[in-house]
């Protein structure tokens, strides 16, 4: 199996080279931009994927690993129902066992207006067919009495929800997509777009340039730096997320839960991911001061959920000294870093395991076979950024899933992929314009789950 996360260390499994010229070129290589180059190549386009460091190398390596309808916004929620259903098919389609289960999402409610917010959720999961439940006290006793002696209020689950080995399942995306067509190289980072009369023409990168007349940006935390380079401004943040490998555990329940203390899931290896539900930690940087303002919304609905740090480590996304110009004939900083690999928050994570002892006492005192730390790209109002970019014509961007996208990658990559072709893409768009921040669009967070 797969080392998780996915690091340098990892060998080099998609060397290229990349060709002179190809119709698409995706950037960045998490979930979203190998699913992308995935169905690019099924809708018959020559498409190359440019991985500045590993496949799944950052967030998409480094995720709860949750396939999760339940809690989506309703705009996302028709996009990650298809995903569902195309995560079981994928999985059909390799020889590789991503640890793909389908063993339901429950988060668990510590009062009644948490259980009121859950029921007020409740209707857009039954206008797209998904099989949430509402759970009272009682219900949740009868139903999950292992999570009951919690003495929460109750609890909102989803047994069609699933769970994956991220480290496991992107990669075996990647080799579907280069079976079915797609060029992927690793260690090879796109520097600049090549414009002429604002248009794109291909794309600098560090092999040279490759002649295309269609970009894809799904370069996850390193997004923004990349697109303001070009005069695209998104007030996107980074924001750094936790997690930690148990060694085995025998845990009551069996599938994945979140309450404000934890979340966890159980793994294909007999052990336990475990995080701080609500909790990151955000860098303070040059674009994380510009965007700020519009995050005011989301950052008082959830003061206590955030940890300001004054500097980010240098070489990172938002660092005060990363360069924001560089020339597509040298070293860019995007090649500083080839795999952001944050310290994690070690005392949080011992917090995290507490809680899950004093809920399952049984277990036992858990101890730690792995901890580490994603940057998870987010937009102020918790949903990405999919959409064509109208002042630069051929670019595509897909970026800020806000923690959604291992599981929702599948089907965004299918949108996005459809998207550039100019196909109809089966789902309203509308919600995840880029032009929302500018046009006096109120920010609006859905719902708060």
């Amino acid at each position: 199996m797969m080392p998780f996360p996915i690091s340098e260390a990892v060998p080099i499994a998609f060397p290229g080279p990349p060709p002179a010229e190809t119709d698409v070129v995706v950037i960045g290589g998490g979930v979203i931009g190998v699913s992308t180059a995935l169905f690019l190549a099924r809708l018959g386009r020559r498409v190359v994927l440019l991985e500045k460091g590993r496949i799944a190398g950052e967030q998409s390596s480094r995720n709860w690993g949750w396939i999760r309808q339940q809690g989506r916004d309703p705009h996302e929620l028709p996009i990650m129902v298809e995903a569902n259903r195309l995560w079981t098919e994928l999985a059909g389609q390799t020889n590789v066992d991503i640890g793909l289960v389908r063993s339901g999402v429950t988060y668990v409610a510590e009062s009644e207006r948490s259980l009121e917010q859950y029921a007020a959720w409740l209707p857009f999961a039954q206008a797209h067919g998904v099989d949430t439940e509402l759970l009272d006290k009682s219900a949740l006793s009868r139903r999950f009495p292992e999570l009951a002696i919690g003495g929460f209020a109750g609890a909102l689950t989803t047994p069609s929800d699933m769970r994956a080995e991220p480290w496991v399942a992107v990669p075996a995306l990647a080799g579907i997509a280069t079976r079915d067509g797609a060029v992927i190289v690793e260690g090879c980072a796109a520097r600049t777009l090549d414009l002429e009369a604002g248009r794109i023409t291909g794309v600098y990168c560090e092999a040279g340039r490759i002649a295309c007349s269609e970009v894809v940006v799904a370069g996850g935390a390193w997004s923004s730096l990349f697109l303001r380079a070009h005069g695209v401004t998104i007030p996107q943040l980074s924001v750094r997320a936790s997690v930690g490998a148990t060694t085995p555990i025998a845990l009551p329940h069996q599938g994945a839960a979140a309450a404000r203390d934890f979340a966890f899931r159980t793994r294909a290896d007999g052990g336990v991911s475990l995080a701080a539900g609500g909790f990151h930690e955000l860098f303070i940087g040059p674009d994380a001061v510009r965007a700020l303002p519009k995050f005011r919304k989301q950052l008082l609905s959830d003061p206590f959920g955030t940890r300001f740090l004054p500097a980010a480590p240098s070489g990172y996304p938002d660092a005060w000294t990363t360069r924001r110009q560089w020339d597509a004939d040298k070293a860019s900083p995007f090649e500083a870093i080839r795999v952001l690999n944050p310290k994690p928050h070690a005392g949080k994570l011992r917090k995290v395991a507490a809680a899950v002892e004093r809920l399952f006492p049984e277990v036992g005192p858990i101890r730690y076979r792995a901890m580490w730390a994603g940057m998870i790209d987010v937009m102020p109002d918790v949903v990405p950024v999919v959409d064509r970019v109208a002042q630069v014509p051929g670019l595509t961007i897909g970026i800020g899933m806000s923690g959604h996208g291992f599981g929702i990658g599948p089907a965004m990559g299918r949108v996005l992929a459809d998207l550039v072709c100019g196909n109809p893409v089966g789902h309203d768009l509308s919600r995840f314009r880029l032009d929302r921040f500018t046009d006096g669009s109120a920010i609006d967070l859905g719902p708060a789950l």
